[in-house]
């Protein structure tokens, strides 16, 4: 495949970028800035295969000419809650216009399929089993999931929006579920370190969400879907001892409030086969491993 891949930059986006690699795709990688210093880890000399186009997702312009020549398209290009909070116009231009520039690329290949990231912040505080959105930027992500279907119902293009619960694993250093990723880093560099959040929620390991990229590149794929990936749910306190599994000394204790992502929301829809759920100790010890 011919793959466009916004967000290539990001923490997920990163992981993806390999997983391609790997894959054998021919991967054009849109984002804002050059290759991280993740990219390049990830990547290692597979990166000069390839073709790296620094634009702007909410400028069509952008986008139309890093598509040229795709004919698949993952996106995962988008700003964060606390972004999108402090700047809702441009919030929506990236994380919504943004998103509908890619469909829009997508209506015109032979492929018509668009792999993207949605959230779980499509949640509320109040609600576990129906989208009820408190915050800008899960409000985009509702509205890309209706977008979607559009594009499904009107131009026949194939979707699968993921909405990925507490994802963690190395690399990642933002966000509001960061702590996880965050307190492996502290403890291999012997550091103390106080996870922000508290209490129970699903704890997805990034190459578990990477699987379902490619599960939704690779698998036969029509309508427009939404698939929630719960991972493992284990209280906060399950995960440093974890940590402590391999670190016995690290200081490290969780204060602050629960997570707004409630333990007991369904995984929905199952259009994608063989996806697994690494257990949250394999994934604190190849984070850790990373860590290194």
């Amino acid at each position: 495949m011919n793959i466009l891949l916004t967000g290539a930059n990001g923490f997920i986006g990163a992981w993806t970028l390999r997983r391609l690699l790997e894959r054998g795709h021919s991967v054009t990688a849109l984002d804002l800035e050059a290759p991280g210093a993740l990219v390049h880890r990830l990547a290692g000399s597979a990166l000069q295969r390839v073709d790296w186009r620094r634009g702007d997702v909410a400028q069509r312009q952008d986008v139309d000419a890093a598509a040229a020549g795709c004919d698949s398209f993952v996106h995962l290009a988008g700003v964060l809650t606390p972004f999108c909070q402090q700047d809702p116009v441009r919030g929506a231009m990236i994380n919504l216009i943004g998103t509908l520039h890619v469909f829009e690329a997508a209506r015109r290949t032979a492929s018509r399929r668009v792999v993207f990231t949605s959230s779980a912040g499509v949640y509320g505080p109040e609600q576990a089993r129906h989208p009820e959105p408190t915050t800008h930027y899960g409000a985009f992500k509702l509205a890309t999931e209706g977008c979607a279907r559009s594009y499904w119902h009107d131009h026949a293009v194939a979707s699968i929006g993921l909405r990925p619960f507490v994802f963690y694993g190395p690399g990642r250093e933002v966000g509001g579920s960061a702590g996880i990723s965050l307190a492996c880093r502290a403890a291999v560099q012997g550091r103390s370190f106080t996870i922000p959040f508290t209490g129970r929620a699903g704890m997805v390991y990034v190459e578990d969400v990477v699987d379902a990229i490619a599960a939704g590149l690779e698998q036969p794929l029509a309508g427009a879907h939404v698939l929630n990936l719960v991972g493992e749910v284990c209280d906060v306190q399950e995960v440093i001892d974890q940590i402590r599994v391999h670190y016995p000394a690290a200081e490290l204790s969780a204060k602050g409030d629960a997570l707004p992502l409630l333990a007991d929301i369904p995984p929905g829809d199952s259009v994608l086969k063989g996806l697994r759920v690494t257990p949250l100790r394999d994934g604190i010890a190849r984070t850790l491993a990373f860590a290194l």
